[in-house]
């Protein structure tokens, strides 16, 4: 079998009738053999039998969520092929030979673009139109190396076995962004498509719920990218804190009414110190997600950890906490020198600052080296194949052994 039109379904029964059909009339139009499966997610106005009269198969899913309810239907689909589209009759299922052609064409995953095909009036909330949807797929397409306009059609196609491989964990509606996410990452064929938007046929409000599915989209974006999430602020800060704390060790500085002393030092050490955290935590977050499959290895971070070993780490934390303690006893002579007297916090905090931090980053770095060795510590990974192929040494084994003793 070629195609199957995969459709979540929760209390429909005002439009998957009519869904069904036109999934079946544009196949039999173009010759296309295939099915419409409806994925149940818990109905209870009958929209399962709805479904079956109008010749859809219906798969019951008992793991509520949207995307419980799609890995469900991908998992049940008969064909080589699969096309999901919400079953509330606002997608245009009788253009579905666009998705089908890139498809024989070699792509792993066809997104719908609603932008390009059309929104018609009262299909789509200004706040969606305007503001959700063009931002985080803007934010899709700059955290990873992405061309789709329209991260969250949810008419899209692709192969069955390319879409199972990835493994996609979320059964919410970041299932949309997780999947051209991995797809994208995994270096899959990823292409886009016009399609159209229309208003759906339903009475009821729809499932989507604007602000918290919005913010789950954009937190899965955010911890898919260890970058922008940690790296790229932690260097700002870092960067922003150096600067600002070199300037002032030699004193203070003004700049028009405003003068900058050693408050704001201490505020420029605590800039470099959680900068330091947020670039380590970066790393940690990619060392992990690599060693578990949910991220793709990154031969940057890889040539890091053969570079920056165990030992590398020791020795440049154990330089930094000799810089520290260097500036404390500085910080002592300088005491001394005023016979243990009262100090002006405006010279000793410029020695004893810097010497702290110092300190507490030379800390950070030799955990984060002890820390880093652990994640990178590889464990063998048996696949099914190399359990058969282990039992199968073990038949043999076992029947030579049998043989020997006849």
């Amino acid at each position: 079998m070629e195609l199957t039109v995969v459709m979540p379904c929760l209390n429909e029964a005002e439009t998957v009738e009519v869904c069904v059909r036109k999934a079946l009339a544009c196949m039999e139009e173009h010759g296309i053999e295939g099915e419409v499966l409806i994925a149940d997610n818990g109905s209870t106005d009958g929209s399962q039998q709805l479904a079956r009269d109008a010749g859809a198969r219906v798969v019951h899913v008992d793991e509520k969520g949207y995307g419980n309810a799609l890995m469900g239907g991908i998992r049940a689909a008969r064909g080589k092929y699969v096309i999901m589209g919400d079953a509330d009759d606002s997608y245009d299922f009788t253009a579905l030979l666009p998705f089908v052609e890139q498809l024989r064409e070699g792509a792993d995953l066809v997104m719908g673009n609603r932008f390009r095909g059309g929104i018609s009036p009262g299909a789509m909330p200004p706040l969606h139109r305007y503001l959700g949807n063009p931002v985080l797929s803007f934010i899709g397409r700059l955290f990873f190396p992405s061309a789709i306009k329209d991260f969250h059609c949810g008419l899209r196609g692709f192969r069955r076995d390319s879409i199972l491989r990835l493994q996609l964990q979320t059964g919410g509606m970041e299932f949309a962004s997780e999947m051209v996410v991995r797809s994208t990452l995994a270096g899959l064929d990823v292409r886009e498509v016009p399609t159209t938007l229309s208003p759906d046929g339903r009475s009821r409000p729809p499932h989507l719920r604007s602000w918290r599915d919005g913010w789950r989209h954009l937190r899965f974006l955010l911890l898919y990218s260890p970058k922008w999430l940690f790296f790229y602020p932690g260097v700002l800060m870092m960067i922003i804190g150096l600067v600002a704390g070199t300037a002032l060790v030699f004193g203070p500085v003004e700049i028009g009414e405003l003068a900058f002393d050693v408050d704001t030092l201490v505020g420029s050490a605590a800039l470099v110190v959680i900068g330091f955290q947020a670039a380590l935590f970066a790393v940690f977050t990619k060392v992990y997600a690599a060693e578990e499959g949910f991220l793709p290895e990154s031969p940057r971070i890889r040539r890091l950890i053969d570079i920056v070993s165990l030992e590398k780490g020791l020795v440049v934390g154990g330089l930094l906490a000799l810089a520290g303690l260097v500036g404390l006893v500085m910080s002592l002579v300088h005491w001394q020198v005023r016979d243990f007297g009262e100090l002006d916090p405006r010279e000793s905090l410029r020695i004893v600052v810097p010497s702290a931090t110092a300190l507490i980053m030379s800390f950070q770095t030799i955990f984060a080296a002890l820390f880093i060795s652990i994640l990178g510590i590889r464990r063998t990974r048996e696949t099914p194949i190399d359990n058969a192929a282990a039992a199968a040494e073990e038949a043999a084994a076992a029947i030579t052994l049998e043989d020997s003793k006849h």
